[in-house]
């Protein structure tokens, strides 16, 4: 890392942390010859991380047994410095780098598709219509290893030239927060049914 290297954290702790706080991640890839990155959820079991889509999509068929780049993060301030230059955000990122690969086995894609249910939404699996056999054809699940792998954070407050701390000028941080609202009920929900407990305790972030 050569831009700001005191930013960097290469421990596994530190990239676990922001990958399980975080399901949105871009993956980048090529698809004839142009940089192509799409937005999907992702979740990591041990030492990989997956993520699904179509079995129809172009980014996938594309993605798979291909060099791609994954990338998580996490806006987590706005700070505000004396003069624009020094103006700055508080985050945490992840990157990825490796090789995509599908996941064919029905059975492991079922496995893993309850654990990224159940990972958003605890207990919500067994509840749900089971998969059919077309459903699970028509989902594509990728993943790679978490080898080359990289964070980069940062928070506190600014760092101004030392010249402009004397300057009548406010600083400081406007904290960021992600927050889960209250669920908003389906109309065509069944008037017997109610909203689960384990929504009125989501988290993210």
């Amino acid at each position: 890392m050569r831009r700001l290297p005191e930013r960097g954290r290469y421990d596994r702790a530190t990239i676990d942390a922001i990958l399980d706080a975080m399901p949105l991640a871009h993956v980048g890839t090529v698809i004839d010859g142009a940089p192509v990155v799409t937005p999907t959820l992702q979740w990591r079991e041990g030492d990989r991380v997956y993520w699904h889509g179509s079995a129809a999509s172009r980014m996938l068929r594309s993605a798979a047994d291909h060099p791609v780049c994954l990338t998580v993060s996490l806006l987590d301030g706005l700070v505000l410095a004396r003069s624009a230059f020094h103006h700055s955000v508080n985050y945490r990122s992840v990157m990825l780098f490796g090789q995509a690969e599908k996941v064919s086995a029905p059975a492991d894609k079922e496995r893993l598709l309850r654990a990224f249910v159940d990972g958003l939404y605890p207990g919500r699996w067994t509840g749900l219509r089971p998969m059919t056999p077309q459903e699970l054809k028509a989902t594509t699940v990728l993943s790679m290893p978490i080898d080359e792998a990289s964070a980069k954070l940062r928070c506190g407050p600014p760092k101004d030239d030392e010249a402009d701390y004397a300057l009548p000028i406010w600083a400081g941080v406007v904290p960021v927060q992600l927050s889960v609202l209250a669920p908003e009920p389906d109309p065509r929900n069944r008037p017997e049914v109610e909203i689960p407990a384990t929504l009125k305790d989501l988290r993210l972030g």
